[in-house]
C-alpha cells in the first residue's frame, strides 16, 4: 500500500468514528505497522495545515482522533446551534480541577477540598462528557470514584493528563503578609 492510501485509510477510519481511537486499534483497522502510523499522523496534519484545512488529528493519551482546528469552533457553533459548549461555571471548574489533579476521586473528595456540596457540579461535569465513573473503592459504601475523559482532553487541548500545567508550590503563592507588605 503506497503512502497516499495508508493516510486516506487512517483519515477514513478516523473520520468514520468521530471518537479517539486507540494507536493499535486504528493500525490495526488500517493494516499497517504502528511505526508507521506514528510517522503518517504528522506528516497529515502538515499536509492538512499546508492546504488550510480545518482539520487536524489530536493525540490523546494513547488515542488519535479527527477534530477541527478551535478557530472553526464558534462557526460550528453557529451551523449546529450548539448549546453544549457553554463555558464552566467557576465552581465546576473547580471541581474539574481538583478531579483533574488528584483522579481517580470520589464525590466527598472533592466535596471536602472545595468546603460545599458537589453534586450539582459533578452532575453537570458528567453530562457534559468531562468527567466518568472510574470505578468504586473497595470500602464500606463503596463510593464511585471520578476521571477525566478524552473529552476532557481534547477541551483543553492536552495529549495526556500529564500535560497539565504544574500546581504551583507553596514557596511560589504569596502570603497575606506578602499582600501587606506590597501595598505598603
Amino acid at each position: 500500500m503506497q503512502i497516499d492510501e495508508k493516510m486516506s485509510v487512517i483519515e477514513a477510519i478516523l473520520f468514520a468514528s468521530g471518537e479517539p481511537i486507540e494507536f493499535d486499534k486504528l493500525a490495526f483497522g488500517a493494516g499497517i505497522e504502528l511505526s508507521d502510523l506514528h510517522r503518517l499522523v504528522p506528516l497529515m496534519n502538515s499536509n492538512y495545515s499546508d492546504r488550510g484545512s480545518a482539520l487536524e488529528i489530536l493525540k490523546l493519551e494513547s488515542a488519535y482522533q479527527l477534530a477541527t482546528k478551535e478557530e472553526f469552533a464558534p462557526y460550528i457553533r453557529t451551523a449546529l446551534e450548539s448549546k453544549r459548549t457553554a463555558t464552566l461555571s467557576p465552581a465546576a471548574m473547580e471541581a474539574l480541577t481538583v478531579i483533574a489533579y488528584n483522579q481517580p476521586v470520589t464525590r466527598g473528595f472533592v466535596e471536602d477540598v472545595r468546603g460545599v456540596d458537589s453534586s450539582g457540579v459533578i452532575s453537570s461535569l458528567l453530562e457534559k462528557e468531562l468527567i466518568e465513573e472510574a470505578g468504586r473503592l473497595d470500602v464500606p459504601g463503596r463510593p464511585v470514584t471520578f476521571k477525566t475523559t478524552a473529552n476532557f482532553l481534547r477541551c483543553f487541548r492536552l495529549s495526556s493528563i500529564d500535560d497539565l500545567p504544574p500546581l504551583p508550590s507553596d514557596n511560589s503563592q504569596m502570603t497575606f503578609d506578602d499582600v501587606v507588605a506590597a501595598e505598603e
